[in-house]
């Protein structure tokens, strides 16, 4: 004859079972929450970072070449003799310039923040 009391366990340990499964499933969708969706935000981040880096420093460099040709066209008085590199040293310093602006620019507190 069997026991009454087997029902009950058997039913017990299907829904020990199932909380069990629900329970992986919780670690499972926490680990994944916690770490692959952070790393593909942080490497849209870094792709958009990494475009806009060249972008700016294409545009940079056209600009650069751009601001050197004036100063070699309008500075005609040194085209010949000693100072010809006058031209190259304005733009040298322009450029550290905008070097020393982005630089500055850049904020240490707003590095680690992470986005709201």
């Amino acid at each position: 004859m069997p026991d009454s009391n087997d029902t009950p366990k058997s039913f017990s340990s299907k829904q020990d079972d199932a909380s069990l499964g629900e329970v992986i499933e919780y670690v499972k969708s926490y680990a994944k929450q916690e770490t692959i969706d952070p790393l593909k935000g942080a490497g849209r981040w870094l792709g958009f970072g990494v475009a806009a880096a060249f972008a700016l420093g294409l545009g940079l460099m056209l600009v650069l070449l751009g601001a050197l040709r004036v100063a070699q066209t309008e500075l005609d008085s040194l085209r010949g003799g000693s100072w010809t590199w006058v031209p190259y040293a304005i733009t040298l310093v322009v450029t550290l310039i905008l070097l020393a602006f982005t630089i500055m620019r850049i904020k240490k507190s707003t590095l680690n923040n992470e986005p709201k």
